[in-house]
């Protein structure tokens, strides 16, 4: 059997960062790990062909070799799963789709013709798609069951071109403990958070590093502090086996805020060179919190827990929603203010959604307050999928107003350079420190090629072409610079990655306002004028 696996492309979002991407000469962010750990469940006999079609187009060559086509897609890919499906069947080939849009809405795929929808985890459901297909039984293939990580695999890292990719992703654990209103993490893989252990993520890394993969690697838990002993236990091993292999790699993760009470946990992930967190702060009013039940967010003062993260040496990329019930007019302006309070330069605000199956959308539902007339391609772009309970023209011009002010460039590199001076000194290598060399061992890894030095040459010069000499702002960068190279030098690279961040930003500002101006257009809404409120937003 020889099997096509498939990631449909994803469209522009607030994760594309295409210009940071080309920056450090790689094609998109991320593999599909869910199509990777597919392709370790199937069958050893078969022959497997990896295509991410936002590396890569499919080419007719990859139709006539393949007899079955996998598909994995998010919300985001909906339209592309779908186009994919229909030049399948076309072209007279069996089709298996699965991943979160499949598993929450299994009809839309089955309807552009499918013959297998796999809804649930691959640990279990691969090998009852297995047994369907030799029974020759089309159709859903569902179970309830949670598989337990400990038996899954090692994903197929060896099906990727690495240089596509600026970050490897991993995965530890599956579930988070809280129950937002809004999250679709629930529905998918429970409260009841399940691990791997130390000993299978370590062969993951250890994987990676064989195989010469370098950089940065994702740990896309749902939340990775969801069991805190479990999380101590991986750190420390991390920790040595990274130790051991002249620390090849920076890590990031997701966790949720009360991280920030915990400076013994946060020392812990610093040292395991994890000091970068994708968290869901959502906003900065209670009564919002407490109604989408993110209670953990009341519990302890928002602004201390940021605070300390920063202090304590943690990158945060926050994450905002406008239009959540209960919000009264203004919050755009709210967020924007807390914002500047946290100096947090990244983040990632967007309007609610309902994702299919979230409590939210099951209350909604209920309300009669779910629209039919919108997909569920759900994305930074999209329109509101419900009826909110303030006036929506309102809602979607404090988006706007939101990215405005977020992402005025000035504005941006003066967060970014008050974030990082505020960060404690990076941590350094005792060796070095005392003036040995770096650490090198016999492994794939022996230091950079010179490839790779002239990438990084090239990716300084293209920072500084577009932030010091191009823009209107340059004096600022220079100036800022400046101020870190003399005051908190072992932060300038990560300050010079947060400007470079900043050109995909720039551009998703402009995009918002354009998308926004036709969603407003096609449902006909009057819109409020625009008011200036940077300064309230900057006290």
């Amino acid at each position: 059997m020889r099997a096509l696996l498939v990631c449909p492309e994803f469209p522009m979002s607030f994760w594309s960062f295409r210009k940071s991407c080309q920056l450090r000469g790689n094609r998109t962010v991320n593999p599909p790990l869910g199509l990777l750990t597919v392709a370790a469940l199937l069958p050893p006999a078969w022959e497997l062909r990896l295509a991410d079609l936002n590396t890569r187009s499919l080419t007719e060559e990859d139709w006539q070799w393949a007899d079955l086509i996998l598909i994995s897609a998010m919300y985001i890919q909906r339209e592309g799963l779908l186009a994919l499906i229909k030049e399948a069947k076309r072209r007279g080939k069996t089709v298996v789709a699965g991943g979160p849009h499949p598993t929450s809405l299994p009809e839309a795929a089955l309807e552009a013709g499918c013959d297998f929808v796999v809804r649930g985890e691959g640990e279990i459901t691969v090998p009852l798609l297995l047994k369907a297909m030799r029974a020759e039984k089309t159709g859903v293939i569902e179970t309830d069951e949670r598989p337990d990580l400990t038996t899954s695999p090692i994903p197929r890292f060896d099906l990727l071109r690495l240089d596509d990719y600026a970050a490897f992703t991993i995965q530890t654990s599956r579930g988070c403990p809280f129950d937002c209103e809004f999250c679709d993490v629930v529905n998918l893989f429970g409260r009841k958070p399940r691990h791997k252990t130390p000993k299978q993520v370590i062969a993951e890394l250890e994987t990676l590093y064989r195989l010469g993969a370098t950089g940065n690697v994702f740990i896309c838990d749902d939340n990775f502090i969801g069991s805190k002993k479990q999380a101590r236990a991986l750190l420390q091993e991390i920790i040595a086996w990274s130790k051991s292999r002249g620390e090849p790699y920076s890590f990031l993760t997701q966790a949720s805020v009360n991280l920030g009470q915990d400076p013994d946990m946060i020392d812990l992930m610093t040292a395991a060179r994890l000091g970068e967190v994708f968290i869901g702060i959502e906003s900065p009013d209670e009564n919002v919190l407490e109604t989408s039940h993110k209670y953990h967010n009341i519990k302890n003062p928002l602004l201390e827990s940021l605070r300390t993260l920063k202090q304590n040496g943690m990158e945060v990329i926050g994450s905002f929603i406008i239009g959540l019930d209960g919000e009264r007019p203004g919050a755009g302006e709210r967020i924007c203010a807390f914002i500047e309070q946290t100096d947090i330069p990244v983040n990632m605000l967007g309007v609610l959604q309902a994702a299919p199956h979230t409590h939210l959308w099951h209350r909604l539902e209920k309300e009669g307050r779910l629209r039919e007339d919108v997909g569920d391609n759900l994305g930074t772009f999209s329109a509101l999928n419900y009826e909110p309970d303030r006036p929506e023209a309102g809602i979607m011009q404090e988006y706007v107003e939101a990215w405005d002010y977020l992402y005025e460039p000035s504005r941006y590199l003066a967060r970014a350079y008050r974030y990082y001076l505020a960060m404690r000194p990076a941590r350094r290598d005792p060796a070095m420190a005392a003036g040995a060399p770096p650490r090198r061992d016999h492994a794939p890894h022996q230091g950079m090629t010179c490839r790779q030095r002239l990438n990084q040459l090239r990716s300084v010069v293209k920072i500084l072409w577009w932030q010091g000499v191009r823009p209107p702002y340059r004096r600022q960068f220079w100036t800022q610079l400046i101020g870190m190279w003399r005051q908190n030098p072992s932060r300038v690279r990560q300050y010079l990655l947060t400007c470079a961040e900043g050109e995909d930003l720039f551009d998703l500002r402009q995009m918002v306002r354009d998308k926004v101006a036709a969603i407003i257009e096609e449902r006909n809404l009057e819109v409020p004028a625009a008011k200036s409120w940077g300064r309230a937003a900057a006290r």
